[in-house]
């Protein structure tokens, strides 16, 4: 059995170092000017299932989310650990082992779809890769990196938070 998750584990991590590059789609992350920093993030149950809200200027983006990326990026924020690792756990766990960090997260707005980019550094590279923006949010809460919003993405979806809307998590 050992074998096994020997053969497993480096199956796993040869797919991840194949995947890494295959995906990316550029080497240096985007520009800072045109994004804004998120200063705050909270994770919310709404009328319509968890949502992610990302505060800046006063404004506050709801990312609507499933319900295991919702405890993921909620045990990150608590800096709990659960009982068994999540996706996002086990990509945080194999880019540290490889001495990779995120080093930022980018969300973006593209006829009404966010969309987000995550840059990773190793070995003196950046790498940015495209990705869902819920997993880039969680991964930048993992390695505590920051994550940005596009400027036309704050003015067209970000709303003055209402007290007390949503319950958390």
């Amino acid at each position: 059995m050992p074998c096994l998750t020997r053969v497993l584990t480096r199956l796993l991590l040869l797919l991840v170092l194949v995947w890494i590059p295959a995906y990316s789609f550029g080497d240096t992350p985007p520009s800072a000017p045109q994004h804004i920093p998120i200063t705050e993030v909270k994770v919310r149950l709404s009328d319509h299932g968890p949502v992610v809200l990302l505060q800046a200027e006063g404004r506050s983006i709801p990312v609507f989310v499933d319900t295991t990326v919702a405890l993921s990026i909620q045990a990150a924020l608590n800096g709990e650990r659960l009982s068994r690792p999540m996706s996002h756990d086990l990509m945080h766990s194999i880019l540290e082992a490889y001495g990779a960090r995120v080093t930022q997260a980018v969300i973006t707005l593209n006829g009404g779809t966010f969309y987000g980019t995550l840059s990773v550094a190793m070995r003196g590279e950046v790498k940015v890769f495209d990705s869902r923006s819920s997993d880039s949010i969680a991964l930048a809460i993992h390695f505590k990196a920051p994550i940005l919003v596009g400027r036309d993405l704050l003015e067209s979806a970000g709303k003055v938070p209402e007290q007390g809307a949503g319950s958390e998590l």
